[in-house]
């Protein structure tokens, strides 16, 4: 049976994660009102900022930036785009 979770990026019942994507109270709030749908785009979309970014994630200020834009994207807020990419 599936976990339901009412996705907080879609505003619509959708599958849950089957964990939380890693430990600590943002890991639980994640599991509990993100979908696997908005969950999987926004790792999509950080693997993207990183790598057009060229974001070292040693950077306490790199990760300070992820952690920003993380939560822009799972509210359905603006949030920043990777300028060199080119969807295929």
């Amino acid at each position: 049976m599936t976990r339901t979770v009412n996705c907080r990026k879609y505003g619509e019942p959708l599958e849950g994660l089957a964990m939380p994507p890693f430990p600590g109270p943002a890991g639980e709030d994640i599991f509990n009102t993100v979908s696997a749908k908005a969950w999987e785009e926004w790792t999509v979309h950080q693997t993207r900022l990183i790598n057009e970014k060229h974001l070292n994630m040693m950077d306490k200020d790199a990760r300070k930036y992820l952690t920003e834009q993380r939560e822009l994207f799972l509210s359905g807020d603006q949030f920043d785009k990777a300028e060199g990419y080119v969807p295929e």
